[in-house]
């Protein structure tokens, strides 16, 4: 079973700020959806009310939103209370692959099992408030393909341990 997260950072490896994402990237969202398809996708709270999804579950895939908040509900997704317990479920689903989607906390607590990384990275220095984790540790490079779209520099790539 393989956990692998997908984001689009920056240099910096800002991730997002004032609840949403810093950048629409050229292509970025048909990636995520071929990537992502079918497998189960795994969020914190905040990540599912943001700008960009807006409480509502993605289609063709398990959505699920880990909070600690224990009356919280959603329409159309899985609601688990802690990584392991979304981990669990998600393995129920699908036996080949996990993402990870966001945010940072998520992320930080699902590090040690993340064996993949999707990433778009934009070739700018940005300000955020959340911030994706150090990856050096994955240096085994799948994939990289560089674009330029409206002025703006960015890459495709594919990371493992």
């Amino acid at each position: 079973m393989k956990v692998s997260a997908i984001a689009v950072i920056t240099n910096n490896r800002a991730l997002g700020k004032d609840g949403g994402l810093l950048f629409h990237v050229p292509g970025d969202l048909p990636r995520f959806k071929r990537i992502t398809s079918g497998h189960p996708i795994i969020m914190g709270r905040r990540t599912f009310e943001s700008k960009e999804i807006r409480k509502r579950p993605l289609p063709g895939r398990m959505n699920i939103v880990v909070t600690r908040d224990p009356n919280y509900t959603a329409e159309g997704v899985v609601v688990c209370r802690g990584l392991d317990e979304a981990l669990e479920r998600a393995r129920e689903k699908d036996g080949t692959e996990i993402f990870i989607i966001g945010g940072g906390q998520i992320y930080r607590e699902a590090w040690s099992f993340i064996d993949k990384l999707y990433l778009t990275v934009v070739d700018e220095e940005m300000q955020g408030d959340v911030f994706f984790p150090d990856y050096s540790d994955f240096g085994r490079v799948i994939l990289k393909e560089d674009h330029e779209a409206d002025g703006m520099r960015y890459s495709f790539i594919e990371l493992e341990k």
